[in-house]
């Protein structure tokens, strides 16, 4: 069972002190070229002239290259090459002439090749941020923040990609007001790469073209299948087309009702969270093949209907958090691990969610996460 999401007093101390303890680490590793040298240095002191201190000055500039500036690195480079100088003076090893100059030559040259790597390295950085710019920004064309308020619902989204340097994939997610009230869309779609977030511009512009036109979901949902379709065919012998695409829609009524209306085409079935802790797993009464497969069975799609109270939170998420693994091979399961829980909003929720399964798997997912979580106001 996870805490209770308001952090206490201790939990805001736990991540004072750990916030302190990553500064205090950060702050170690720059250091540890100084002391690298500095224990060159004492060694060479310590030591007999038939021990040498090479290795220290060698690790120290190579430690700089991917640590420090390029300016670090050659400030790190020659206090290297000079300690190397001084310990052979001092522990009179200039008397074995040809085994001092390999050792200092060993010393310098490893300083150059470091010098060589902060270029490297710096280099790569710039590219990495150039094309996490480009990521980010692709991310807000194709899947733009939700507003906090939508028609009078709380709304929030999370996208949380499996590799930092890879923001957006084939996770899609989209809501919009239309004139048949807040029409939702949460989907996967099948594969990876630029083939899979075209899919996803696909799904997303064909729902918001016919969230607004059609009266029923089952509309939009025959609207989704069409334009995968048209896309397959458009695509067929040019290049692969990912055209498999799990996807649930979600329909809030705009008459006030406390209804609520879901369509789900194989995706892991939305979670409603109510005020009092308790939690139903909204399990289509029909199962349903993904979109994009009509063309192995057709049948006629339905929604179910389930109660929408006051102050419930509702939340959509896709298989990179039900298929999320601990050291033991064991999945994430989000009904057990969320039932009786209370959040105060739908951005609470998701936090605690995202941060939950980095706990669970420790560390980054090993596939792509869409959140999505809405909640219906009090007296609403």
């Amino acid at each position: 069972m996870l805490q209770d999401e308001a952090p206490s007093k201790d939990d805001a101390e736990r991540q004072a002190r750990r916030g302190r303890s990553a500064v205090s680490g950060r702050r170690l590793v720059c250091l540890l070229p100084a002391l690298l040298i500095v224990g060159g240095l004492a060694f060479g002191i310590a030591t007999p002239a038939a021990y040498t201190a090479a290795p220290f000055f060698c690790a120290a500039p190579l430690i700089a290259a991917s640590l420090s500036s390029l300016r670090g690195t050659a400030l790190t480079a020659l206090a290297a090459v000079l300690g190397e100088i001084w310990a052979v003076t001092y522990r009179g090893a200039l008397e074995d002439y040809r085994e001092s100059v390999a050792e200092s030559a060993m010393v310098f040259v490893v300083a150059l090749l470091a010098l060589g790597i902060n270029r490297l390295v710096r280099r790569s950085d710039a590219h990495l941020a150039s094309a996490r710019d480009i990521s980010e920004a692709a991310q807000r064309a194709v899947l733009p923040p939700p507003p906090a308020r939508l028609a009078g619902l709380a709304v929030a989204a999370r996208y949380v990609g499996a590799r930092a340097d890879a923001r957006i994939g084939g996770d899609l997610y989209a809501v919009q007001d239309t004139p048949h009230g807040v029409r939702l869309i949460v989907g996967d779609v099948r594969g990876k790469g630029l083939e899979a977030v075209e899919a996803a511009v696909v799904v997303i512009g064909a729902f918001r073209e016919a969230a607004e036109q059609e009266t029923t979901l089952e509309a939009v949902a025959g609207r989704l299948e069409r334009a995968l379709q048209r896309e397959g065919g458009r695509r067929a012998g040019l290049d692969q087309f990912e055209g498999f695409t799990t996807a649930v829609l979600a329909e809030i009524p705009a008459n006030g009702q406390s209804v609520l209306r879901v369509l789900n085409r194989g995706h892991p079935a939305p979670l409603l969270l109510t005020p009092d802790g308790g939690l139903c797993e909204l399990v289509p009464a029909v199962p349903a093949l993904p979109l994009g497969m009509g063309e192995v069975a057709s049948w006629p799609d339905r929604s179910d209907e389930t109660f929408f109270p006051a102050g419930a939170l509702l939340l959509f998420f896709t298989d990179g958090v039900t298929e999320a693994r601990d050291l033991l091979g064991r999945f994430y399961h989000p009904p057990s691990r969320l039932r009786g829980r209370r959040f105060p909003g739908p951005d609470a929720l998701l936090d605690t969610l995202v941060e939950d399964v980095a706990r669970h798997t420790g560390g980054a997912p090993a596939d792509d996460m869409a959140l999505l979580a809405v909640q219906r106001p009090m007296g609403a």
